[in-house]
């Protein structure tokens, strides 16, 4: 499906910044795409759609690591279903023919980053180029099918997608701002996909916990994750994971070396500094977005995690917006 309806260039100072109008039966909105260096390209844009819309997408070959992020909007094919305020991770391989079916429940607002793989091992701090273990799954020979994840976006991801999205500079200031905004949300997407492929314990490290217990244990990590700003209790996520409470404690601790409180605590601290360094959100809205009410108590947590307050964190970091 090709949507041709106007073809503008947003950015005059950028022949590399083209932006599409769509509005007609099928779509209401924009897609912008930049490259923004060999290797690098970012992808952006809002549709509405009145009616389900379907793509057919033909078999073909990824080259490179891909993540499109949903801020808004929900799509499924034979692979995966991403909704909103969820990412979508690929890596190099086959890709077969699927049907791409997009639920219009709400607006289409995405987020997408295409990556070379040989730009991704300029990265790495090593002369051999050779990715960490916890990427390999990622990078498979071209005659594999690829991989194809799906994850729930941070609070910190979310925020970096809307200001890729809102980015008021031109020409060459917007594109340092929107590469290096385009590398942290990739980075911390990739940081993910190291602590899932590379933190795993065997049988043999964890000869007390059954592989189905770690997998429990990991899925109660999740969910932590998911419901940052409303945490279930202990006992309701040994419900939801399929253990008992005594199980879970002693095999989050084993797995992670830290409770399940500790581990939402630090969590929720690690995500409010992100957000408070990156966004223009307010101290009040960041506290209620990590799972704190009273903002007194989000601060004096803050104060003891990091040494100083919130607003302080907040007022030292330079705004990129």
């Amino acid at each position: 499906m090709e949507l041709t309806d106007s073809l503008i260039r947003p950015d005059p100072e950028d022949a590399l910044d083209v932006m599409k109008q769509f509005s007609n039966s099928w779509a209401e909105g924009y897609g912008r795409h930049i490259q923004l260096r060999d290797g690098l390209e970012l992808t952006f844009g809002s549709l509405r759609m009145p009616d389900r819309a379907q793509e057919k997408c033909p078999e073909g070959l990824s080259n490179g690591i891909g993540l499109h992020l949903h801020l808004s909007g929900e799509h499924q094919d034979s692979y995966r279903a991403i909704e909103a305020r969820q990412y979508g991770i690929d890596g190099t391989g086959v890709v077969r023919e699927t049907t791409m079916d997009y639920l219009n429940r709400q607006p289409f607002v995405e987020v997408s980053i295409w990556m070379r793989v040989d730009v991704l091992r300029s990265f790495v701090g090593r002369a051999d180029g050779e990715l960490p273990v916890g990427l390999h799954h990622l990078v498979r020979p071209m005659e594999q099918e690829f991989y194809a994840g799906a994850r729930v976006a941070t609070p910190t991801m979310l925020a970096i997608a809307r200001q890729i999205m809102q980015c008021p500079r031109q020409g060459l200031a917007k594109r340092m701002v929107l590469e290096s905004k385009t590398l942290e949300l990739l980075g911390l997407a990739l940081e993910e996909e190291i602590i899932r492929h590379d933190d795993r314990y065997d049988g043999k490290q964890l000869p007390d916990l059954k592989p189905d217990t770690v997998e429990c244990i990991y899925a109660a990590r999740e969910i932590l994750r998911q419901r940052l700003d409303n945490p279930p209790s202990l006992t309701e996520l040994a419900r939801l994971v399929g253990l008992n409470e005594c199980t879970l404690k002693q095999g989050f601790r084993q797995v992670f070396q830290k409770t399940v409180f500790g581990y939402w605590h630090d969590y929720s601290m690690e995500q409010a500094q992100n957000l408070l360094q990156t966004g223009d959100l307010k101290v009040e809205e960041v506290a209620r977005m990590v799972g704190y009410r009273d903002r007194t108590a989000f601060t004096k947590a803050f104060r003891r995690k990091f040494g100083i307050s919130p607003r302080d964190c907040k007022s030292a970091t330079q705004q990129y917006f």
